[in-house]
């Protein structure tokens, strides 16, 4: 059922704080988990309640409520790089899917985003595709009325760039509720400087997800309860990692049969020698689990999610970085903490809020006037740091870890505070 999307409401999904003493008042892990699907559907969360629930709300008539919507941008990727894109669709048949038991085989959409040749006369991709966007738009902040969702910087199948031989690959999984473009500001601009991202929808835990010929599966997963280790998050993840395992798998069967053909020379330099994933919220406890069960990730990065199962208490011995939100109260990564063997980071970046860590970051403030909301609404959600501000930090950091650990290149600004970005605050010490 469509609900009516409300104005930017103070009582919006104060995520992540999942601390002991927070959870006196009925906010648990589960909880900032749920948030996802709760912002994507435009739904108010009060801090007290111990499940997300609607309270939707019709906007309210601001002047200029009958102007066009605004056409929402990307901000620009920083490296040299010209971007392309292809998407996949993949199918496990050695697995049902866990959420729909009408469908018998496990279907995925990826989408792979490289360094590309000039394309001239091709098309910039989507953010979202058609019918995934008209599904994605019926609620939530961006209804159609208000906001135009926008292109990419990339170019659909545009010939992969061979100057720099085999790029190393970094997968991406979106948050509880949402979809593979979620952190787009994120995966271009490690696309622009030489890396081959691979972004994941993980069918019917996404909000929404468009096959070939239209047809769109929408979110599917069981109601969540009220306790921080749900038996269905704990689903999802295993369900996910499963995912993450078969699209390296799939990727390399493709890369070495040279059939389903890649868009021209994209085969030849996808290095899977060379994979490290990052995610945000349930997105950042996929990469972890996916490290802790075997699969081929060298390094993993957390953008700001709870961490579940077995890898909480057994940690890692693969680089791991931690980065959070304006809030140093996360059990699960307090757990952790001591069991990460490998390199480590825990980063705090001071005026963020959970959401900060997607899209909704850049395009919250540029549609704000459109919905009638204020400086202090926007922050609820997306934090009083400057947008601009805070998607340059995530990039650098982003990029330096990866860089650091995939091509061996020194970081310097991941060994300590520095006046060049003292919005981001060390934890627990450096590893």
């Amino acid at each position: 059922m469509q609900r009516p999307a409300p104005s930017l409401p103070s009582s919006i999904p104060k995520t992540s704080r999942t601390s002991e003493t927070s959870r006196t008042t009925g906010i648990s892990r589960r909880r900032m988990v749920a948030a996802g699907t709760a912002l994507a559907a435009g739904l108010a969360v009060t801090a007290a309640a111990p499940a997300a629930s609607p309270a939707a709300k019709s906007p309210r008539r601001v002047p200029g409520d009958d102007q066009p919507p605004v056409r929402l941008v990307l901000p620009r990727p920083s490296g040299p790089h010209r971007l392309g894109t292809v998407a996949l669709h993949f199918s496990d048949r050695s697995r049902r899917d866990p959420w729909v038991a009408a469908r018998p085989v496990r279907e995925l959409m990826v989408q792979l985003w490289y360094p590309a040749r000039a394309a001239v006369g091709l098309p910039r991709a989507p953010w979202m595709t058609r019918q995934a966007a008209e599904v994605f738009q019926q609620t939530g902040y961006l209804l159609p009325q208000y906001a135009t969702l926008p292109d990419t910087h990339a170019r659909t199948g545009a010939a992969a760039d061979p100057r720099g031989g085999r790029r190393p690959v970094i997968l991406y999984s979106h948050g509880h509720g949402q979809h593979r473009s979620s952190s787009m500001a994120l995966v271009e601009e490690l696309a622009s400087h030489g890396y081959i991202v691979v972004t994941i929808d993980h069918t019917y835990d996404a909000g929404q997800v468009e096959f070939p010929g239209g047809r769109v599966e929408k979110y599917a997963m069981p109601p969540l309860t009220d306790e921080d280790d749900d038996p269905t998050i704990l689903k999802a993840v295993d369900v996910r990692v499963a995912d993450t395992r078969f699209v390296l798998e799939e990727l390399s069967r493709r890369v070495r049969g040279r059939r389903d053909p890649l868009p021209h020379g994209l085969g030849d330099v996808l290095d899977l020698s060379r994979t490290a994933m990052f995610g945000h919220s349930l997105g950042g406890a996929t990469a972890a689990s996916a490290m802790a069960a075997g699969v081929p990730i060298a390094a993993g990065a957390n953008l700001d999610g709870s961490l579940f199962g077995p890898v909480v208490a057994e940690g890692l011995r693969k680089p791991f970085l931690l980065m959070s939100e304006d809030a140093d109260n996360n059990p699960s990564w307090s757990e952790i903490w001591p069991r990460l063997r490998g390199w480590r980071r825990r980063l705090r970046l001071t005026g963020t809020r959970h959401f900060s860590y997607t899209d909704y970051e850049t395009f919250l403030p540029q549609v704000a006037d459109r919905l009638g909301a204020t400086d202090e609404q926007l922050a609820e959600v997306v934090g009083p740091l400057d947008g601009m501000r805070a998607i340059e930090i995530q990039r650098r950091f982003l990029l330096a870890f990866f860089d650091l650990h995939l091509r061996g290149r020194r970081a310097p600004i991941l060994d300590g505070p520095s006046p060049r970005y003292p919005e981001v605050r060390f934890a627990g010490g450096a590893g």
